[in-house]
């Protein structure tokens, strides 16, 4: 676990200097949100549990994962669809600056925060601030901090408030490529998804059982 938490934090330093990038203008992401509104709801706090708030979440991680949709690494048909609508017709340098707007503008906006699963708390709790030593399984605020705050300088997200079932669901598909114990070279062709730096949250997941998923999860929703 140690060993886990000492490269997450290595890697975390090494972001922090990286290159800057400009930060989006949040009145255009605004006009330009507009379809991603059934989903994610116009101010980013998706009353679908299925599917992620946005509200709130670091603008760098939201560019990203924009990014991982449209070249593929993250994989998701509806997702890929509307990078591709929104970069239609734009140069590179507009269809990224269009990505950064949009993911600026649910930045600005404030999480609602959620509720946790009364029964499943101290499962959750555990796991989130302690891990798993038994399994090698780290701790979540390792890398996403005591209170879900996470680390935009090294793109780990917030999760705080986050909608239960989407974490779940995400923890599962880390799990599914995680299970792949050698990679190929092109991690978009992993089942599961894959678009975590240097496998970590692969790594973690494949460690979980489905009842820790789901307190996990459900302990993440409440958290503020």
């Amino acid at each position: 676990m140690k060993k886990m938490l000492s490269i997450a934090l290595a890697f975390a330093a090494l972001l922090v200097f990286g290159p800057a990038h400009a930060a989006g203008d949040v009145a255009a992401g605004k006009a330009l949100s507009g379809t991603c509104a059934g989903c994610h709801a116009a101010d980013g706090n998706a009353t679908i549990p299925a599917y992620p708030k946005l509200a709130g979440q670091h603008e760098a991680y939201l560019f990203k994962q924009l990014k991982d949709f449209q070249s593929g690494l993250r994989k998701n048909a509806t997702m890929k669809a509307q990078v591709a609508a929104l970069c239609a017709g734009k140069r590179k340098a507009d269809c990224e600056k269009a990505m950064r707007d949009v993911a600026a503008y649910f930045a600005s906006q404030k999480t609602k925060p959620g509720a946790a699963d009364k029964k499943l708390v101290t499962l959750g709790r555990n796991i989130y601030r302690g891990g798993n030593p038994s399994k090698g399984l780290s701790s979540c605020m390792g890398c996403h901090g005591p209170n879900g705050a996470g680390n935009p300088a090294a793109k780990f997200p917030k999760l705080a408030g986050q909608n239960a079932k989407y974490i779940e669901a995400q923890l599962r598909s880390f799990r599914s490529a995680g299970e792949i114990t050698n990679p190929p070279k092109d991690l978009s062709t992993l089942p599961g998804r894959a678009n975590d730096a240097g496998r970590m949250m692969q790594s973690i997941a494949a460690r979980m059982s489905d009842r820790e998923i789901k307190a996990v999860a459900s302990y993440i929703a409440g958290l503020h």
